[in-house]
């Protein structure tokens, strides 16, 4: 499953957060300059109030559809004009669980990308795989401060 072992998958978590479009801004430079790709994990906790499958896949796909738009606002133009591959993954479940299942079952991840929030609580993903579980991945971790200007993060990436 996933890319060929010679191509580099940069893994980034994406909600609606800024920080997280940083890290996906990110990513995107990291692999047009190291003949990478980008796939975007979106985590979809289930719904209490949902009952009947057809309605969960319904709010499955607006979330595939929404993430899309974010990840098109985002480095769409980018990715077109680098010729950056990019892929969408909708899993559902607690979201440092399917991160850490997601990142088990691939071999070409590079680097797990996430966006720190600028201020205050860094978010819950950014805690676990910095804290208690920075060394049980398989691959680094790329913690990205959100409040990065474009120019800062084209230099860096």
């Amino acid at each position: 499953m996933g890319a060929p072992d010679n191509l580099r998958t940069y893994l980034v978590v994406i909600d609606d957060s800024p920080e997280a479009r940083v890290a996906l801004r990110f990513a995107a430079r990291r692999a047009a300059k190291t003949s990478g790709r980008v796939e975007v994990l979106a985590v979809v906790e289930p719904q209490d109030f949902v009952q009947w499958g057809g309605v969960q896949a319904a709010f499955e796909e607006e979330q595939r559809l929404r993430i899309e738009g974010i990840v098109s606002s985002s480095v769409g133009e980018m990715l077109d004009e680098s010729g950056v591959e990019a892929s969408i993954i909708v899993r559902q479940g607690e979201p440092v669980k399917a991160v850490r299942e997601h990142i088990g079952e691939r071999v070409d991840v590079a680097a797990l990308v996430l966006g720190a929030a600028p201020a205050g609580d860094p978010g819950p993903l950014v805690a676990n795989f910095t804290g208690s579980d920075a060394g049980k991945l398989p691959c680094p971790v790329m913690l990205i401060p959100g409040g990065l200007s474009d120019e800062r993060l084209e230099q860096l990436s």
